[in-house]
C-alpha cells in the first residue's frame, strides 16, 4: 500500500486554473489554512470556492477573494467578511448564497452520488424565485441540486499513511462530507501516526475517500518532504 503524504506544493500543484474547490471549515475551526495559503501561492486562478463562509477579512479564504484569483464563492454567510460583501456588491465576484443547513445537505448528496435533494426550506422567501420548484405528493417544494467539486482542501487533527483521519470536536464541521464530494482530496492533519495506530472506530474519514496527506508538524526524514507547521 503506497503512501499517500505528499509536500504541501506537490498536493496542491495539481489545482488547475478554473477548478472547483471545497474548503472545509466553520471560521478558525477545522480551515485548512497551509493548504490555502498554497494555493494563493501556487497562483490558481478563475476558481469557484465552496465554503460556509469566506473566513474574515485578510486570513484563510478571504485572501484568495482579495487576490481575485475566485470567480465565485458558493456559502452561506458573509457577515465577518467586510471586503468579500463590498466585492460582492460592487459585482467584482459571483455569490450563491444558501441556508447553512441546505449547503450542507447539496455536499452530502453531492459525496452520496445524488442528484439533489428537495426541501420545502426557502419556499416562503425570495429563494423561490432562483430556485427550481417541483411538486411532491401535492405539496410545492425547492429542488436543490447536488455539489461536488474537482477538489477538496481539509483539514484533520490526526491521520496516517493511507489517508485515515480523525477531527477534533467542532473542526470536524464541513470537512467529512466534503472529503466524500470531490474528485481529488488533500487533507492537511496536524499529527501523522503509524498505520494501524487509529482506532477503527474512531476514524471519521476512510482513507479511500483521501488522494494526499500534507503533514503540519516537523517531520522526520524518513518521509523526504519539507516541514509545515500549524498555523
Amino acid at each position: 500500500m503506497r503512501s499517500k503524504v505528499a509536500s504541501v506544493e506537490e498536493a496542491v500543484g495539481r489545482i488547475r486554473d478554473g477548478a472547483a474547490v471545497m474548503v472545509g471549515g466553520f471560521g478558525v475551526p477545522g480551515t485548512p489554512f497551509t493548504l490555502v495559503d498554497a494555493l494563493l501561492e501556487q497562483g490558481a486562478r478563475d476558481l469557484t470556492l465552496v465554503k460556509n463562509e469566506a473566513n474574515e477579512d485578510g486570513m484563510g479564504v478571504s485572501k484568495l477573494v482579495e487576490a481575485g484569483r475566485v470567480r465565485k464563492i458558493v456559502t452561506s454567510h458573509l457577515g465577518l467578511n467586510a471586503t468579500v460583501i463590498g466585492m460582492m456588491n460592487r459585482g467584482e465576484i459571483e455569490v450563491e448564497l444558501h441556508p447553512q443547513g441546505i449547503l450542507a445537505e447539496k455536499i452530502r448528496a453531492g459525496g452520496a452520488g445524488l442528484l439533489g435533494v428537495v426541501t420545502d426550506v426557502g419556499m416562503d422567501t425570495i429563494l423561490r424565485e432562483s430556485r427550481r420548484v417541483v411538486s411532491v405528493n401535492g405539496r410545492d417544494a425547492i429542488f436543490e441540486p447536488a455539489l461536488r467539486a474537482d477538489f477538496a482542501l481539509i483539514h484533520a487533527a490526526k491521520g496516517d499513511g493511507l489517508g485515515n483521519l480523525v477531527y477534533e470536536k467542532s473542526a470536524r464541521n464541513f470537512n467529512p462530507a466534503m472529503a466524500t464530494a470531490a474528485d481529488t482530496v488533500i487533507a492537511e492533519v496536524e499529527s501523522l501516526v503509524e498505520i494501524g495506530e487509529l482506532d477503527p472506530d474512531g476514524i471519521h474519514t476512510p482513507g479511500p475517500f483521501v488522494d494526499h496527506v500534507v503533514v503540519l508538524e516537523k517531520l522526520s526524514r524518513e518521509y523526504g518532504i519539507l516541514e509545515h507547521h500549524v498555523l
